[in-house]
């Protein structure tokens, strides 16, 4: 008869580890030991939009866009207020190309687009001089958490 109170805590505490485990699944992202809070970005609406309009990202968040599958990919920022360095990564979440310090657009009639140099299927913004500081290389390796690999529609 003694163990059950001992099964009891040791049930108690594997729901409270599973009550963490759910508090700590909101969207987020690993790459070279740094963690990033993101949005996601997984509907076409979602991915239009996206940045847009936003006059500030904290230092520790991003925003993640999740593609239906591989492909050569081009940016833009139209509307967009935020300097980002928009990294492409290929279905294996490595890092296949890089823009780095792109410059707002804003409200102009016309803004460039910055393309990928291989396929991919999610591309990450954070704000610019992210990936210089931590030193970012072709091949680093994103880390999901909390984030479905296909898109929501």
């Amino acid at each position: 008869m003694p163990f059950r109170p001992c099964l009891s805590l040791a049930f108690a505490a594997l729901f409270t580890a599973g009550g963490c485990a759910a508090i700590s699944d909101a969207p987020s992202v690993q790459i070279k030991g740094k963690t990033y809070a993101v949005e996601v970005a997984d509907t076409d609406a979602l991915r239009e939009r996206g940045l847009m309009f936003r006059k500030d990202l904290a230092e520790d968040a991003g925003m993640l866009f999740v593609h239906r599958s591989e492909d050569m990919l081009a940016y833009w920022m139209k509307n967009t207020y935020i300097p980002l360095d928009i990294l492409y990564f290929d279905a294996r979440l490595r890092l296949v190309s890089a823009q780095l310090n792109v410059v707002p657009c804003g409200a102009q009639p016309r803004c460039p687009a910055y393309p990928s140099a291989a396929p991919a299927k999610y591309v990450l913004e954070l704000n610019a001089g992210q990936a210089k500081a931590m030193g970012l290389a072709i091949g680093d390796t994103l880390t999901l958490h909390g984030i479905a690999t296909e898109p929501a529609e």
